[in-house]
């Protein structure tokens, strides 16, 4: 696991400052604060590359519809493969307990 290398009071006190947020509003505001605009396209865009992939989308087709780097999109096909799950986790987590769709 990369992020092990990582890990401190810096990292700790990101990620439950993140788990601290209450709903979509608060990790708007938190985000916006934070982060630019560029880092959270970024993260966005990762994670749907990961769902695109998921469901079986050639490389090309999430190129369009994403703009993502053919880079980043062998990452994330790496850390679907072979990293934590933890897209996966995610992906089901959100898909299932909103209800959101597919597309």
């Amino acid at each position: 696991m990369q992020i092990d290398k990582l890990r401190g009071k810096e990292l700790d006190q990101l990620f439950k400052a993140i788990l601290s947020l209450r709903d979509l509003e608060e990790c708007y505001r938190f985000f916006d604060d934070l982060c630019t605009v560029n880092e959270i396209q970024s993260l966005a865009q990762r994670l749907e590359v990961a769902r695109m992939l998921r469901e079986g989308n050639t490389y090309h087709k999430i190129e369009t519809e994403t703009g993502a780097s053919t880079a980043t999109i062998s990452r994330v096909k790496r850390c679907l493969n072979y990293g934590n799950d933890a897209y996966a986790m995610a992906l089901d987590r959100i898909y299932s307990k909103d209800g959101l769709e597919k597309s």
